[in-house]
């Protein structure tokens, strides 16, 4: 099967929106978890999800922290204007973006754009008797996509404080409902720590510190890596043939001993928490992969491309990919790795990392739907369809499945 032979249309399926959850469980870990082993399905509870996991193996998960990237402004006619954040320009990078103080650019869409063509925006907030002022300057215009500058008062609080004063959470879209007060706590994982998404990795939504717990005293440990979610997360593959779909870039953070951790061990001990984990480490493979024909390190950023995997050339065996990056980064002085990602993976594509993952049920015609139907081997109709008949809750609110890698 070539990527021109795969259709969108064989990866939909009818879902009601009796089985979309729009909100949270009360408690995280009480979610039902699917199990696909030996091409065999059963379910059971992601409280014990410890009995389904190796003695000293391995989590990845992903470590990403959804920023409040909603900003809600009034013009002085009452027209209001959503600035939604998508992405720091100036600084680029997202540490150093969060810490900026007094002002900083992002690139941004813009809701009712037709009412702010020019001028200045001004949100205002009190709080603990203390005035707080934002300020956007809309820069530049292109392709649905606008540069803003943002500027506050007082100058001295970091954006990452301003976001978490005047912001609101972008929960998904198909959730039809604005965003309440247990969504900035529910719709984060335990374990975030960087900020940097405007869409949560949604598979760790269902880790509670009792389940990481009894996780731990099994011998199982947790490794953190990070990838940024995007809005493109939620765009459908529109075209008839998903060679005709643009996947979106996703920035990379990985720490060097993490790397050093997945050498070490067998991918049978691996387990990846999400689509956004495994593409990442998939993401990294094809980066030693291309780190190979090197004959001078990158001085940019480097980034994989959509279908660098598909191009038919030979390809290294996991270990020495990843070895290749480790001396990159030994050679350059990196203890942390960063590059941005545009792989998508479809159905044919070998996995070399995990064995395992964990992850919700996702929409129709989704590239994560696509995703779930490589790793396995095209059985994702009977998953779905036990989980539909078995009431299990979807999205990004919804019910678990761990998934083995079919054989």
């Amino acid at each position: 099967m070539t990527i021109t032979d795969i259709r969108s249309k064989d990866y939909s399926y009818i879902l009601p929106d009796a089985r979309i959850a729009h909100f949270p469980l009360k408690e995280r870990d009480q979610s039902k978890l699917l199990i696909f082993k030996n091409n065999q399905i059963t379910h059971g509870s992601f409280k014990d999800l410890d009995h389904w996991l190796p003695t000293d193996s391995l989590i990845i998960w992903n470590n990403t922290r959804v920023i409040q990237a909603r900003l809600l402004f009034r013009k002085s006619t009452g027209s209001p204007v959503e600035v939604f954040l998508l992405e720091p320009i100036e600084p680029v990078e997202h540490t150093q973006s969060f810490a900026s103080t007094g002002t900083c650019v992002w690139q941004t869409i813009i809701g009712n754009k037709k009412k702010w063509k020019s001028g200045l925006l001004i949100a205002s907030t009190n709080n603990k008797g203390a005035t707080y002022n934002l300020t956007a300057e809309l820069v530049k215009s292109f392709n649905h996509r606008n540069l803003v500058r943002l500027s506050w008062d007082p100058a001295e609080l970091t954006f990452a404080e301003i976001t978490e004063i005047f912001g609101q959470t972008p929960i998904p879209p198909y959730l039809n409902r604005v965003a309440e007060d247990i969504d900035k706590i529910r719709y984060q994982t335990v374990y975030a720590r960087i900020d940097g998404s405007v869409a949560a990795p949604t598979a760790g939504l269902h880790f509670s510190p009792d389940s990481i717990e009894k996780l731990q005293k099994k011998g199982i440990g947790m490794v953190p890596i990070t990838l940024h979610v995007g809005a493109g997360t939620f765009v459908p593959v529109k075209a008839d043939s998903v060679a005709d779909h643009s996947m979106h870039t996703e920035v990379v953070l990985i720490p060097k001993a993490a790397i050093e951790k997945l050498i070490s061990l067998d991918p049978v001990k691996i387990t990846a928490v999400g689509t956004t984990t495994i593409r990442t480490l998939e993401s990294l493979y094809w980066l030693g992969v291309k780190l190979a024909s090197c004959q001078d390190w990158p001085e940019e950023t480097p980034q994989i491309d959509q279908w660098d995997p598909y191009t038919g050339n030979s390809i290294p065996e996991t270990q020495t990919s990843l070895e290749n990056v480790i001396r990159y980064m030994n050679d350059t002085g990196k203890v942390l790795l960063e590059f941005s990602t545009r792989l998508m993976i479809i159905p044919g594509y070998q996995f070399r990392i995990a064995k395992r993952l964990i992850t919700n049920f996702h929409q129709p015609g989704s590239t994560l739907l696509l995703l779930v139907a490589a790793f396995t081997g095209g059985q994702w109709k009977e998953i779905y369809q036990y989980a539909l008949d078995h009431e299990f809750r979807f999205l990004s609110y919804g019910d678990s499945s761990l998934l083995e890698l079919a054989q």
